[in-house]
């Protein structure tokens, strides 16, 4: 009896926040080891099936870098990175629009809807959700200390999200599940970091929450501990004296994008923790690092 109390408890813990989203969107860019252990990715999917069942509207982007990364490499093709960006060729972007837009899509539609979900997939280039260009990466080159631009090949820069395809499906009850590719300027295909598609996403839904799935446990201070919270002026000047630094940097910088679009919340949470998207919703204490415009 004192176990079934305590299951009780928990329930009734989760309620006020239940109340507090019901009906709100939340976008969550899906990542890292959460979609690579079996068991993590069943973890993933009950939670997000969950969350639609009490009522909230999650909207799924999701990666899939080493996947892509394994299927070139079986075919031969060589990958170059610059600052963690994967250089795409003519010849890569049939690999990587067949990888994320199909295989990986699939898998994940078809586990949420094992789960009781109804989900279907898509890629930005469907209902023209995103709207891109090509990116120029400027860099200063170091012979001649001027800076110079580094050709990316298809790496795409997103102009404009146009939300309505998902504003149908969630009329009707479905949950998105988004690769990250984008149509250009003359219709070709690009290939476009998934944590920017979440983040602008967020944006053009105007949603209550975004989160970003990683391989760590959030933003560490300059001692090496994990910061629960910060504010949008903290998150910038942790940026600017290099406490944050490397790989966070940019997915921070999706935080901080996206609250100054209209996102109230955003959260960096750690996939590898079973059932992570719920303990950070449904719980007072969440996980991760959550960055807001100003605390309450």
């Amino acid at each position: 009896m004192k176990k079934s109390i305590q299951k009780a408890e928990i329930l009734l813990e989760s309620l006020p926040y239940i109340k507090e989203f019901f009906d709100k969107t939340i976008v969550i860019k899906y990542g890292g080891a959460a979609m690579v252990s079996n068991e993590l990715k069943e973890n993933f999917a009950l939670d997000v099936v969950m969350m639609k069942y009490i009522g909230l509207n999650p909207v799924i982007v999701h990666g899939g870098g080493p996947q892509i990364g394994k299927t070139l490499d079986a075919l031969g093709i060589q990958s170059q990175f610059i600052d963690g960006q994967r250089v795409t060729s003519q010849e890569m972007i049939g690999v990587v629009e067949m990888v994320l837009g199909g295989k990986i899509n699939q898998d994940i539609v078809s586990l949420i809807n094992r789960h009781g979900g109804n989900a279907v997939g898509i890629t930005g280039k469907d209902g023209d959700l995103i709207q891109a260009k090509r990116y120029k990466k400027v860099k200063l080159c170091p012979e001649t200390d001027r800076p110079e631009i580094i050709d990316m090949g298809l790496v795409g820069e997103i102009k404009h999200v146009n939300p309505k395809i998902l504003e149908t499906l969630d009329r009707d009850e479905f949950i998105p599940v988004i690769a990250p590719i984008g149509r250009g300027e003359e219709g070709e295909t690009l290939n476009i970091n998934a944590d920017f598609v979440a983040s602008k996403i967020a944006s053009a839904l105007k949603a209550e929450k975004l989160l970003l799935m990683t391989d760590t446990n959030g933003v560490w201070d300059k001692k090496g501990n994990l910061v629960t919270g910060l504010t949008c002026k903290e998150a910038e000047s942790m940026i600017r004296k290099k406490v944050i630094q490397g790989g966070m940097v940019p997915k921070v910088q999706c935080c901080l994008d996206a609250i100054k679009d209209g996102v109230r919340k955003t959260h960096i949470i750690d996939g590898r923790i079973k059932h992570a998207l719920l303990l950070e919703i449904f719980t007072k204490e969440g996980i991760g690092t959550q960055i807001v415009e100003k605390r309450i």
